[in-house]
């Protein structure tokens, strides 16, 4: 509850409005799906917002932040209808605010409270015409939301604000600020010198590098900790380099010439990895790193259910996801109802096209018989809608892309 002398400065609701607020504040706090979904397209629309849109892990601390703000005002309102509600200061925006901190973004990354206050806004008179037809209750109704919300989400901005400041202040002290200053030029390509690069990162810049991004967004520190061992050791490295990108992702590089294969992380279920090509030198650190980013972009924005991705076998995949509404009109287009088939259907396919179109190695490796095969490649040419040897490459590149998405 707020301090009782700011709400005694609070102008107060009648009794009919207070109960108008109570009841709409009940509908809120249990929003429809479709209200979610334009509350995050709203967060992270705009310029200023494309930094925070492009990485998943502080698009999807955003998300969480703003439906926790959301959560927050209405849960007060149900408690202390029409009363000022302080500020959230709850894990959320505060995971949310060092992480961006962490990227080296600054205060313009909270215009998503701003552009989801207007979302809210709307709802929330769309909530008010449906309780009342009364226009003097409405009218108080609305002019005391419009002060209410404005001033939640002023005091939430000013709030998370002062805790960046703090955590700006923190990162400009000892090894670990130095670390990440030194990635960060490096990443950009700003002229730092080698030695001084190698001094404050504790690494190597010399010889390959391979690099990977470590996140979640359940899981706790130590299975990020465990999960980049775990690729560490894969690659056959003994050390690596760490820098921590946010509450729930690390940036990880170790010295080796070959990006692991991982089917998953064993006891980290939670966790998800993104594994760059290898690449020599300062040049291949950065690029190594932007790959890896680039796979951690398909594996969020295709919701995989894989929890490894190296770049090397998504960059198809990527290029063709990049942009969502072409992406399924291809997939539509090149596999027609075998895009609903079952998934038997679909993998002898991929698994065709893999192995050059030749039946006997599809049979081998997946370990079935020759007429098996044979038979659900007939019933594939029924579905698709031009026969799979005149669409060979398409088709196979299609499958890829349902391989990595989530059905």
């Amino acid at each position: 509850m707020v301090h009782s002398a700011a709400q005694s400065r609070w102008p107060r609701v009648s009794p009919q409005v207070a109960e108008l607020f109570r009841r709409g504040a009940e509908i809120a706090l249990d929003p429809r799906a479709e209200w979610i979904e334009e509350l995050h397209a709203a967060a992270l629309g705009g310029d200023r917002m494309r930094p925070v849109a492009a990485d998943p892990v502080l698009a999807e601390a955003t998300k969480r932040a703003n439906l926790a703000n959301l959560l927050h005002w209405a849960a007060q309102n149900v408690r202390y209808p029409g009363r000022r509600v302080p500020a959230n200061t709850g894990a959320e925006a505060l995971d949310a605010a060092r992480d961006m901190v962490r990227r080296g973004l600054d205060e313009r990354g909270l215009d998503a409270y701003r552009t989801a206050q207007s979302v809210a806004w709307r709802r929330w008179m769309e909530i008010c015409f449906d309780l009342t037809s009364d226009p003097v209750l409405l009218r108080e109704l609305l002019d005391a939301s419009a002060l209410s919300i404005a001033t939640f989400i002023d005091d939430t901005v000013a709030a998370v604000s002062q805790r960046m400041e703090a955590e700006r202040a923190e990162l400009t002290r000892g090894a670990s600020a130095e670390r990440r200053a030194a990635v960060t030029l490096l990443l950009e390509g700003a002229p730092i010198g080698r030695a001084r690069a190698e001094a404050q990162l504790g690494y190597g810049l010399a010889g390959p590098h391979t690099a990977a991004i470590v996140w979640s967004v359940a899981a706790a520190t130590g299975d990020l900790e465990g999960a980049a061992e775990t690729v560490m050791r894969a690659a056959g490295a003994t050390h690596r380099l760490t820098v921590v990108a946010g509450a729930a992702a690390l940036w990880v590089w170790f010295p080796a010439d070959a990006a692991p294969v991982l089917k998953d992380l064993g006891g980290h279920p939670e966790v998800r990895v993104a594994i760059g090509r290898p690449g020599a030198d300062v040049a291949g650190f950065r690029r190594s790193h932007l790959d890896a980013a680039e796979a951690q972009r398909m594996l969020t924005r295709l919701t995989s259910p894989q929890q490894v991705a190296r770049y090397e076998d998504v960059q198809l995949v990527a290029l063709l996801t990049a942009e969502p509404t072409q992406a399924e009109e291809f997939l539509t287009d090149t596999l027609g109802d075998l895009l609903h088939a079952d998934a038997a259907t679909q993998l002898t396919v991929l698994t065709y096209v893999r192995e050059q179109c030749s039946t006997t190695r599809t049979a081998e490796r997946l370990y079935t018989h020759r007429n098996t095969v044979l038979r659900r490649l007939a019933r594939a040419d029924e579905l698709l809608p031009r026969p799979l040897a005149e669409n060979v490459v398409a088709i196979g590149a299609a499958l890829e892309v349902l391989r990595w998405r989530r059905a």
